[in-house]
């Protein structure tokens, strides 16, 4: 599969088979964010894979999303420091989301599915989690086998969102 392969056919995935995901699998999910570009390479970032029973129930709770709570496992990306560069944005989500992305994308490519939340308690997480005070919590997904591939979602045409100048 190639890169824009990847990009054309991943799908958001919120059902899952309970399946454990193998280990080498996981650990190239996570190369692939380790690996991601960052501002003056700075790499600001941890991942953690919660598949412990007990921790991946506190991230449905804090996700109140059925996806969480079927999928083996939960991916959660970490902000380690925040830089605001001269465009005005800020390193902490930035970079993390590139990594997360990065990610996403190399677990479709094993035949893992994701689904990017944006709706989940963070103050949780990172309690349920004991991060220091000093990290954010950017993004979470439930990660797993795909129970189900949803359709392709109609796109906006090129003409819509950019041109050449």
């Amino acid at each position: 599969m190639t890169v824009i392969d990847a990009i054309k056919t991943r799908r958001s995935v919120r059902k899952y088979k309970p399946t454990p995901i193998e280990d080498e699998k996981l650990i190239a999910v996570l190369e692939a964010g380790r690996l991601s570009p960052s501002a003056r390479n700075q790499q600001e970032w941890r991942f953690i894979i919660v598949r412990d029973p007990a921790l991946k129930q506190k991230m449905y709770e804090a996700a109140e999303q059925p996806s969480v709570e079927s999928a083996p496992a939960v991916l959660v990306a970490i902000a380690t420091g925040d830089i605001q560069m001269m465009c005005g944005g800020h390193t902490s989500a930035i970079d993390t989301s590139i990594a997360f992305t990065s990610m996403l994308l190399r677990a479709w490519e094993l035949g893992l599915g994701t689904c990017w939340l944006g709706r989940f308690d963070a103050d949780k997480v990172k309690a349920d989690l004991a991060l220091p005070e000093s990290e954010t919590v950017i993004a979470i997904t439930p990660i797993g086998y795909p129970d189900e591939v949803p359709e392709i979602r109609p796109r906006k045409t090129a003409e819509e969102i950019y041109k050449i100048i």
